[in-house]
Parts: structure tokens; C-alpha cells; sequence
């Protein structure tokens, strides 16, 4: 199904590549798809495409770049309802994380199934896959050399949630913590929903204004993430 689609303006970022952001909705869900375009090469890759085709290829086009990879964060409809048109159309290979294919069963054409800590290409741009359970059994963030696109694992606000059926608020706390190290102040970070502030803040930011990052005892972290009388599930404080 097709939702509203509202197009952001290109961000400026490293010298060989852009991000395109596409703000997607169907009924009272929004995602932020991103679209990561080599300039050298005029390759693009699609981050969990959702809800609105045209939003996506008609960005594509305008872009004039070919569509040669799909870069899935996990495997939640909301994350991937657009996969099998935009296979149709461009039969780009398609990534996810082995365990997230193994534990739930995703499958679809062209798909590659990706290890903790591999390195792809899109043309001249190296992606590396960091697996990051916690929402799911096998979310993947894809960190690029100055972003990282972190699907559920991570928002601005908080983080996903850990109920659903395969996450775990323990793995979030190591994966929260994984990310802690292994990430510069200045990388921004694009996930896949907002709950209040724009995608695209730096890490730096992140730190200081996401509860979930100031955890450094695991019990704590998750006695609080599964605590009762939450509003909803994203009532992250």
C-alpha cells in the first residue's frame, strides 16, 4: 500500500555520497526511508523501504542514480513492504542480517545474508554492518563513514522496543553499549521512526539527551526499559 510522502532536503555529507530522506506514512505509521546515493558512480541504495513506492523511485529518478542495493535493518513489515515492488522494478540485491533471516524466516529474491561487522560496497562507498539485537533477534545498523541508519535499534528519543517476539531488553543494553564505543561524536544518526526530533543529530547529541545511553549497569537498564505503567511503548522517560 502507498502512503503520504514528504521529501526533505538533501543533506550535505561526505565528499563521495548524499542522503535523501523520505518521510513515509500509512494511517497513523511514519517512517523515514533514506536513500544513500554515490556520487561518483550514480548508485543508490534504499534503507528499509516502506509504505510509498512512487515517494521512493520518483526520488530515485529525479536523482538519476540506479538503484543497486536494498539495506534492510530488520524484518518488520513497516520496514520492508516495498521490497518486492522495488525488486520488480530495479532487481537490486538485498541485505539483512543471517540471524535476523534465520530467526524469522525472511525471504525474498536477491537476498544476502550479512555477518556482524561485514563491509559492502555501494560503488565507491563502504558500509559497514553492525549487528545490533534487541528490537529483533538480528537488527543490523549500517554505519557509513560519517552516519549510521539504525532502523528500530535506536531513535533520538530512545530506543525500540524489546517485547515483541525474538527482542530482548538485555541484548538492547549490549547493543546500546557496542555503539557507545565504537562511534565518534560526530557521526549522525538516521533512524527509522521519530518520536519527537528529526532524524540527522550527531551521536554527540544522542548521548546527552537519550536516557537510554546513560545506563551503565545492565539491571538498571533493563528493569527501566520493561518497567509497568508506561504509557506506550514509546514513552521512552
Amino acid at each position: 500500500m502507498e502512503g503520504r510522502y514528504q521529501i526533505h532536503n538533501t543533506y550535505k555529507m561526505h565528499e563521495t555520497y548524499e542522503i535523501y530522506q523520505v518521510k513515509a506514512s500509512f494511517l497513523n505509521i511514519i517512517n523515514y526511508v533514506y536513500i544513500i546515493a554515490d556520487r561518483c558512480g550514480g548508485n543508490a541504495a534504499v534503507v528499509d523501504p516502506a509504505w510509498d513506492l512512487n515517494g521512493i523511485t520518483e526520488r530515485l529518478e529525479n536523482m538519476d542514480v540506479e538503484l543497486k542495493s536494498v539495506l534492510l535493518t530488520h524484518s518488520h513489515y513497516d520496514h520492508v513492504n516495498m521490497v518486492e515492488p522495488l525488486l520488480r522494478r530495479f532487481n537490486p540485491r538485498v541485505y539483512m542480517s543471517r540471524k535476523e533471516i534465520d530467526f524469522y524466516g525472511f525471504r525474498c529474491k536477491n537476498l544476502n545474508a550479512l555477518e556482524n561487522y561485514q563491509v559492502i560496497d555501494i560503488g565507491n562507498i563502504h558500509v559497514s554492518c553492525i549487528h545490533t539485537p534487541g528490537h529483533t533477534a538480528g537488527g543490523m545498523c549500517y554505519l557509513l563513514p560519517r552516519h549510521i541508519f539504525t532502523g528500530d535499534t535506536v531513535f533520538i528519543e530512545g530506543c525500540g522496543a524489546c517485547s515483541f517476539y525474538g527482542g530482548s531488553p538485555e541484548d538492547m543494553f549490549e547493543s546500546i553499549q557496542r555503539l557507545k564505543v565504537m562511534l565518534s561524536h560526530d557521526i549522525c544518526v538516521y533512524p527509522g521512526h521519530s518520536y519527537g526530533m528529526e532524524p540527522g543529530c550527531t551521536f554527540g547529541q544522542l548521548l546527552e539527551k537519550n536516557i537510554y545511553f546513560q545506563f551503565s549497569q545492565k539491571d538498571h537498564f533493563v528493569n527501566f526499559r520493561m518497567r509497568k505503567r508506561q504509557r506506550h511503548l514509546f514513552s521512552f522517560k
